[in-house]
């Protein structure tokens, strides 16, 4: 009898496991971005090509920002598509949020709000992604990893080119000693964002997967239409990011060997960054360390700090010092 009792038990943990494979309950924090609704296809719809198995968005908190029109004039529209093609619940604040979900993902396309929305979730324990811009000042940015670490929650953010297998591959191959990377991409500006973090983080991100961490200093050259960003290594590698508006603009990174050029070949979708995603939930290992994503930021704040300087080159080391004393940005 005691047997067969065994064999029933271990039957029924294999028809219903205590953590099933869609069980992560995903809460979103912010419904004024397209990726909100991208996101949660790819995560809810097993009819999708591209479907992510392993988490179902189910509920989310609306936030929004009205200075900003492309959050002000598309919340209304993200908002009623969850709720009525996904069956999302809204919740009225964060905090009551959290206490429904098993992971966060923070999707308020305003930077800004990232400090004071991610405070609870850390409160609250659980695994957070924070979609781009990571915060709306490198000065913020700091302060959420620093907040994250005293309160022992994973968390980390990443513009989805990271993940692409065109950016990968080039990541990867090798082409001997590496001399240096060119990226080019759209680089939309915001006004109430450093110029690079609202769009140009796409490009930014990309030429740092290629060529890793190490930046030391950064010269830009802007105009109305384009933005040449230029970092040096501490090891005497050069990269660039192309930042362009008002053009035919794409998303491209080309790698500089000294026995090969290796060019994107192909693009990608956000596959791949979910999947890392829904990894990190299980795990609460984040794929990026905030080190790396810091200095990310790092290169981009110096960038508009160049601008104010009429393109002189300004060092990471200075404006991680800078800290709090970053001076408004202008244009």
């Amino acid at each position: 009898m005691r047997s067969l009792l065994l064999i029933l038990l271990f039957l029924s943990c294999l028809a219903s496991p205590s953590r099933s494979e869609d069980s992560i309950q995903i809460g979103i924090i912010g419904l004024d971005t397209s990726h909100v609704i991208a996101f949660t296809k790819q995560f809810n719809d097993p009819e999708q090509p591209n479907y992510v198995p392993g988490g179902r968005v189910v509920a989310a908190y609306r936030g929004g920002s009205p200075d900003i029109p492309s959050s002000a004039d598309r919340i209304d529209g993200f908002t009623e598509t969850l709720v009525n093609d996904f069956g999302v619940k809204l919740y009225e604040d964060i905090p009551t949020l959290c206490k429904n979900v098993d992971a966060i993902l923070l999707e308020s396309v305003d930077g800004r709000k990232h400090l004071e929305q991610v405070r609870p979730v850390f409160d609250a324990g659980l695994p957070v992604f924070i979609d781009k811009p990571v915060a709306g000042s490198l000065k913020d940015a700091i302060k959420i990893y620093r907040l994250a670490k005293e309160s022992g929650t994973p968390c980390w953010s990443a513009s989805s080119l990271r993940f692409r297998p065109g950016v990968v591959a080039v990541a990867q191959e090798d082409a001997g000693d590496i001399r240096g990377a060119f990226s080019y991409g759209p680089a939309s500006i915001e006004p109430t964002h450093p110029d690079l973090f609202w769009y140009g983080i796409h490009p930014t991100e990309a030429l740092f997967t290629v060529l890793g961490s190490g930046c030391i200093s950064v010269s830009r050259t802007h105009t109305e239409d384009t933005d040449v960003v230029t970092g040096i290594w501490d090891d005497g590698k050069v990269g660039v990011v192309y930042g362009q508006r008002n053009q035919k603009a794409g998303f491209k990174v080309i790698k500089f060997g000294t026995r090969k050029i290796i060019e994107q070949t192909e693009g990608g979708d956000y596959t791949g960054m979910l999947e890392a995603i829904i990894e990190f939930f299980r795990t609460g290992i984040p794929p990026v360390s905030a080190e790396d994503t810091l200095e990310i930021y790092a290169f981009m704040e110096a960038a508009d700090e160049s601008k104010r300087r009429n393109g002189q080159p300004v060092a990471l080391e200075e404006v991680m010092r800078m800290g709090t004393q970053l001076p408004h940005k202008s244009h």
